[in-house]
């Protein structure tokens, strides 16, 4: 397998570099506006469950335990099962024609679950929903990627990770409203038409770009076909990768497991209406993780530019800032007095998100973005999505019977030690990330 050398590699030992645009040109801007806009409803559609947990408890009659199965250890499930075909086919087909597939399989899915009876039938729909991150997030990374040159993509990346922020608060405001003043079925149905219609936008406004066309490569020829095995074994033999997917999953087992319950939380213990939450709660997600993408995007492209370290920094910094914040928020007597912790608290949880994704994105050759996109995704979301609301409502219904009235808030406690492993391990990946760069210079010298 020949070797990708990076731009910065080529640059130090004096070789030739393919001449690339520094600024991105209208199509590659056309193209984020539009994937960001299916992220947006990729995500708006996962966390309807979250978002209207009350009236579907009520009228599927499910626990809090069920509950956190649905939107964790069965939605990753089926992710997991079908990231890796779906990965290996986007990077050697067409990756906007997958996009626009999956776009269109979780659009009906999302349909079918505003028509279930049971819980059974909730669940098969809402799995099928696991296709469109499978098939819709790594292709646009890599897609991404080949639009947008070397540092650019992390503001490139940060804005496109703006797409679960805007899902989530269009979500709460959309969905908690119809559910208010309709049924929470009519949600997924609506949501369901529009994304059909942001599949076929896919199919004609945004064109596959030459993958590695704006990488600095000496040999073009480098930039080859790898194969499954080849892309798999690479992920995981080099620690800074693997390192960067462990931290990042036990990141998301803190960020799904609180936002999964918050919904509920909120209601029914901290005293909120569909309607506060749809008014309220939206503005906090708005602000709280929209802001995080793109900030965190901008730190990216600042500061690795003077140490790759800062991948790894960043992330475990405002992580320590939001323990304190976390806890505010889950102590706190009332929703109005919860709101502020909150929204600082997901704006510290989510700085991790675009600097892993930039962090494989730079470090894998070209033909290996989207199956590396989807490697990392894989682990991420395994043991954050499939793990972490699963324990939140497996703890909140083991304390149910003795503390009915705040068995949330008990589970809620229990994310705290998270926050310690995901440091560590962001720290642990610092310190592999400047032996790298130790071991690179001084294979250079």
């Amino acid at each position: 397998m020949a070797a990708y050398s990076s731009p910065a590699t080529n640059q130090q030992v004096g070789k030739p570099a393919l001449p690339i645009p520094s600024v991105p040109g209208s199509r590659a801007w056309v193209a984020l506006a539009i994937l960001c806009c299916v992220y947006i409803l990729n995500f708006l559609s996962r966390q309807l469950p979250a978002i209207l947990a009350k009236p579907i408890q009520d009228d599927l009659h499910v626990t809090d335990g069920q509950l956190g199965l649905i939107g964790g250890f069965y939605f990753a499930l089926f992710y997991c099962c079908i990231s890796i075909p779906v990965g290996w086919l986007a990077d050697k087909t067409n990756r906007s024609r997958i996009l626009a597939l999956a776009c269109a399989v979780w659009s009906v899915a999302t349909m079918c679950c505003g028509m279930v009876a049971s819980y059974a039938e909730f669940v098969l729909a809402y799995m099928t929903v696991g296709f469109g991150e499978a098939g819709g997030v790594p292709p646009s990374y890599s897609i991404i990627s080949d639009y947008f040159p070397t540092g650019r993509r992390g503001t490139a990346l940060g804005i496109y990770n703006l797409g679960p922020g805007i899902g989530a608060a269009l979500g709460i405001a959309f969905g908690a409203s119809i559910a208010a003043a309709f049924n929470w079925r009519y949600a997924f149905l609506s949501l369901g038409a529009v994304g059909i219609f942001a599949a076929i936008a896919v199919l004609l406004l945004v064109r596959e770009p030459r993958r590695g066309g704006l990488d600095r490569v000496t040999d073009q020829s480098a930039i080859g076909r790898s194969g499954f095995r080849q892309t798999f074994v690479m992920f995981f033999s080099r620690p800074s990768l693997l390192l960067a997917a462990l931290g990042s999953g036990a990141n998301q087992f803190i960020t799904y497991g609180l936002s999964n319950f918050t919904v509920l939380f909120l209601m029914r213990e901290k005293g909120m209406s569909l309607r506060q939450v749809a008014a309220w709660y939206s503005i906090v997600i708005l602000v709280g993780m929209s802001g995080s993408m793109f900030v965190s995007g901008r730190l990216v492209d600042r500061f690795t530019r003077v140490s790759k370290r800062a991948y790894a920094l960043i992330p475990a910094a405002s992580l320590t800032l939001a323990i304190p914040l976390f806890f505010g928020f889950v102590h706190a007597p009332t929703w109005r007095a919860a709101l502020p912790f909150l929204v600082v608290t997901i704006f510290l949880n989510y700085f991790y998100l675009s600097s892993a994704v930039t962090l494989v994105q730079e470090e894998v050759r070209p033909d290996q973005r989207v199956m590396s996109g989807a490697l990392l995704l894989l682990v991420m979301n395994f043991i954050g999505l499939g793990l972490g609301p699963t324990f939140v409502g497996a703890v909140s219904d083991f304390f149910h019977k003795d503390h009915p009235a705040h068995s949330l808030q008990m589970a809620l406690y229990a994310l705290a030690p998270f926050y310690v492993i995901a440091i560590s391990l962001f720290l642990g990946l610092a310190s592999v990330l400047r032996k790298e760069t130790s071991s690179h210079r001084g294979i250079v010298e």
